[in-house]
């Protein structure tokens, strides 16, 4: 094993159907694994302003429904409050969504794998209602 530092930078796009939370941990890992690095970080970036990044439990759906629920709750679609609205009444709650969860991610790589936790997976969130093309790219650095 090289102990020179790697850094390799690889982008995805994912196609969403609106609103709704995808896993993306298998993605993920696949290309931690070709990136061949034994120890090191994979930084994941998403390059939106309306869809976000959050690692949350991945054995049981209801998780991401109440996830759903909850944000529906707390950032109405439709707020008269809102001036932003250019894209429809979900808009402005879109970047508030965004804003209030994150847009990049970081996770050891460990023994040549993405180190989460049993339960854990990355999920892309999209916080608009219709379909959008998510562009995220990930840096993985280490040796």
């Amino acid at each position: 094993m090289s102990n020179s530092i790697q850094f390799i930078q690889e982008n995805i796009s994912v196609s969403t159907r609106g609103r709704a939370t995808i896993e993306i941990t298998h993605r993920l890992r696949e290309l931690v694994n070709e990136a061949n690095i034994e120890t090191g970080l994979c930084h994941v970036f998403i390059h939106h302003t309306s869809a976000s990044l959050i690692i949350c439990e991945n054995a049981d759906i209801d998780v991401q429904t109440d996830l759903e629920t909850f944000m529906s709750k707390l950032v109405r679609d439709g707020d008269p409050d809102f001036i932003h609205i250019a894209e429809g009444d979900d808009d402005m709650p879109a970047h508030i969504r965004s804003v209030l969860t994150q847009t990049e991610l970081t996770i050891p790589i460990m023994e040549s794998k993405l180190k989460l936790g049993t339960w854990q997976g990355v999920y892309l969130w999209e916080h608009r209602n219709i379909p959008h093309l998510r562009n995220i790219t990930l840096s993985m650095y280490g040796h």
